[in-house]
């Protein structure tokens, strides 16, 4: 297995990274749709989007809830960030920070409480979530939550077996997620929300090809080529269609408005 360069990966697909990730015209408003709701966005809240990226998600929460505050998108990667634009929305704050900074003091936020945040699909590129976690938990205002949006410990994919097996291997489980946002302070609860996919074979193969994922950035090239044979023996019809399953752990803190 090659050795994950987590901020090489981003900075090379930050300029095709939304064309990625948008399966289809329905899915990043959908997304972004459940994550205001089960945050229970209002438009005067402060919001925080760590790990953002290029602020796919957070651009579409900003249209939704038409915010009286910047939303903050904080990641680390610049070149993930530049894709916000020059400037950025006026709706949009970039941050250059990793959480694990956001959580020990590192990097101060323009805002001293935040009522809402979230982390979609980041949790896992963190060394030791459940000191990040708290660390994140204690920026929030009274009543203020907390969101980890992640992929649960198997997915049903249709990507090649070594890759599926090793996502098994890193990916961390929801439920202890859950249990470092109770150890945090936090009232915690777990859900699941599902999206049926339909995409192009040969745009899945690209985005594998291009290592969508920051997954399959622990594979050589000649396995990415290998597991994408694999997968056109296993897949040979025109359109991909699968279940995307995210699992939801919420967290939040006590006192504020119910």
């Amino acid at each position: 297995m090659e050795e994950r360069d987590v901020h090489g990966h981003y900075a090379e697909l930050a300029a095709e990274y939304d064309e990625h990730w948008v399966y289809g015209p329905d899915y990043v408003p959908w997304m972004a749709g459940r994550i205001a709701e089960a945050l229970r966005l209002g438009p005067t809240d402060r919001i925080a989007d760590i790990g953002s990226g290029t602020g796919l998600f957070a651009r579409e929460v900003a249209k939704q809830l038409q915010p009286r505050h910047p939303i903050l998108c904080i990641d680390p990667s610049e070149a993930m960030l530049g894709q916000l634009g020059t400037p950025p929305p006026a709706d949009l704050t970039p941050v250059v920070a990793s959480a694990e900074g956001i959580a020990d003091g590192q990097t101060r936020l323009p805002y001293e409480q935040l009522d809402a945040m979230w982390l979609k699909e980041s949790v896992h590129h963190v060394a030791d979530p459940a000191h990040t976690l708290h660390g994140l938990a204690d920026h929030l205002a009274p009543g203020g939550r907390l969101l980890v949006v992640m992929l649960p410990t198997t997915i049903q994919y249709p990507l090649f077996e070594a890759a599926l097996t090793r996502f098994e291997e890193l990916q961390p489980d929801p439920a202890v997620i859950e249990g470092h946002l109770r150890a945090a302070g936090l009232e915690a609860g777990l859900s699941y929300v599902e999206h049926e996919l339909r995409i192009d074979r040969d745009k899945y193969l690209a985005m594998v090809r291009a290592r969508y994922m920051s997954l399959l950035s622990t594979f050589s090239d000649s396995e990415i080529e290998k597991g994408i044979e694999e997968m056109q023996v296993a897949h040979p019809e025109p359109v991909l269609g699968f279940p995307d399953r995210f699992a939801f752990v919420l967290g939040r803190r006590g006192g504020g408005p119910k």
